[in-house]
């Protein structure tokens, strides 16, 4: 018996994301679909979950490259289960902590510095004697290559 196929605005509706999401998730590998003889899209019904662990994730910050490699280590490409987002998870939290901690540090120096070698600011020549940060790159160096900011 066939899978029963879903229309691409019937899955955006339940997912609650736009066609063109669908679309974009589709060009980038995230998730597949047929094609019926009027050449429509059609989703199988286990597409929802995986639009559900994708959205999951970007709720976290994970990015769609982390997810889509978490998802091409799924075999035959198929929706991952309970026990794969419980190891999804638990990967993921390594990166989530890593961000937390460097929102920390920027939550706890964020009126003593803005990270850009400005060194108009009392603590910048702390930072960025000579400004030595300004050598390498522009902009907010120290935010933009996660440097420590103490």
């Amino acid at each position: 018996m066939a899978m029963p196929s879903l229309t691409v605005g019937k899955v955006a509706r339940r997912c609650g994301v736009r066609v063109s999401t669908l679309h974009f998730y589709e060009e980038k590998g995230l998730i597949s679909s047929s094609r019926n003889a009027g050449n429509q899209r059609r989703y199988r019904a286990d597409v929802i979950r995986r639009i559900s662990v994708i959205k999951a994730a970007q709720k976290m910050g994970i990015s769609l490259g982390s997810i889509k490699e978490a998802f091409s280590k799924l075999p035959d490409q198929r929706t991952p289960t309970q026990k794969d987002w419980e190891k999804l998870s638990r990967s993921w939290r390594k990166e989530l902590d890593d961000r937390i901690a460097y929102l920390e540090r920027l939550r706890d120096s964020l009126t003593g510095c803005i990270g850009c070698g400005c060194l108009s600011m009392t603590n910048c020549p702390i930072y960025n004697p000579d400004d030595k940060l300004g050598e390498n790159a522009s902009g907010p160096v120290i935010l933009e290559s996660n440097q420590p900011f103490d």
